[in-house]
């Protein structure tokens, strides 16, 4: 094998190696930029749910007097949220219990007969019900862009590159235990 032909051969596998490194960058990047699109739609999401509660509890605060527990919790929950300065983990965090305090409302109020009759109150609660549905598809779209976001930086060759850009498993959003289990509606009126 003559010189230029080792060169030659040389150049070509250094070629080859620079774009696999550059192909796996970018696609690293895309991804981490998807999980961030993602966060992003839930965002908007949860400020539209967060725009919605003072106009629900106003609405059902003259009818349910005696249940001024469940409707601290959903208030200062988001009054949490509207301050800002958490970190990505502990908003996903506020957000299971906003979602959690307002199933708690929702189910309270179904004890209130003239509230269920109430038009401005079944429109807000259509209202949340269909937030609450974007919201748990958009939480299925980011749960997936983090799961491909995750494999990538954790499978080689690209958690080499991965490592060398400081990228960090993100966290997915997960039902809590009690998120999972049935909602006793005995506890709830027997606070």
């Amino acid at each position: 094998m003559t010189i230029a032909a080792f060169v030659i051969v040389l150049l070509s596998g250094a070629i080859a190696v620079a774009i696999t490194i550059w192909s796996i960058h970018n696609g690293l990047v895309a991804k981490k930029n998807d999980v961030e699109k993602a966060f992003s739609s839930i965002d908007v999401l949860l400020k539209k749910r967060i725009d919605l509660i003072p106009n629900l509890v106003a609405s059902v605060q003259t009818y349910m007097k005696f249940e001024q527990q469940v409707l601290t919790e959903v208030t200062r929950l988001r009054s949490q949220v509207m301050t800002g300065g958490t970190t990505r983990n502990e908003r996903m965090d506020l957000e299971n219990q906003i979602s959690r305090s307002l199933n708690n409302l929702l189910v309270t109020a179904e004890n209130y007969p003239e509230l269920k009759s109430n038009g401005q109150f079944v429109q807000l609660q259509a209202a949340i019900y269909e937030t609450e549905e974007q919201i748990s598809a958009a939480r299925r779209f980011y749960n997936s862009a983090v799961t491909e976001y995750n494999n990538a930086i954790e499978m080689f060759p690209s958690s080499l590159i991965a490592s060398s850009m400081n990228y960090q498993p993100r966290r997915l959003f997960v039902a809590t235990e009690q998120e999972r289990r049935n909602v006793d509606v005995n506890e709830l009126f027997n606070r």
